[in-house]
């Protein structure tokens, strides 16, 4: 399911990038660096898919993201679904004022404002339930899975093959 809604949103991407929000000192909040990690090796060869880890301020990276012109942007962050912890959900563009995200600086209803004025680029979050996102608490084992699974539909859904 989730996969087959990510490969209706990148239908006919040309250049997508992968904003990974989150502080890996607050437990479950290090999902976005956690996932950039894993989406750098996968994606290291590939500039049509660039992997930002904007910790906890990703308007740092809007200059970036004009330079670049995406045709897709694409959030990763810890979000309050209300849902089992390491549940992964699609949040499209016109919910994510819905919704509890992170911790951070600017929210991200915000920052897609911002985004919108100068980019056409399709836009959606991907939210993992956090379970824990207390100071120097671990990543919880539960959001762990759910990192993995995320990294493992993004893989597929662009079909990227290994060297």
């Amino acid at each position: 399911m989730l996969e087959q809604e990510l490969k209706i949103f990148i239908e006919n991407y040309s250049k997508t990038i992968f904003l990974c929000i989150g502080n890996d000192m607050r437990g479950d909040d290090g999902i976005g660096p956690l996932i950039a990690k894993n989406l750098e090796k996968l994606f290291k060869n590939k500039s049509e898919l660039l992997v930002i880890n904007a910790e906890t301020v990703p308007e740092n990276y809007t200059g970036l993201i004009r330079k670049e012109m995406p045709s897709h942007i694409i959030f990763i962050d810890a979000v309050e679904m209300n849902m089992n912890p390491g549940s992964i959900k699609l949040v499209k563009y016109d919910q994510i004022a819905e919704y509890n995200i992170s911790t951070h600086a600017m929210p991200l209803s915000f920052m897609i404002k911002y985004l919108e004025s100068f980019t056409d680029a399709k836009m959606l979050l991907i939210g993992i339930q956090p379970k824990n996102m207390e100071m120097s608490n671990p990543v919880s084992e539960e959001v762990k899975l759910g990192v993995e699974e995320l990294t493992r539909i993004i893989n597929d859904s662009f079909n990227v093959k290994h060297s």
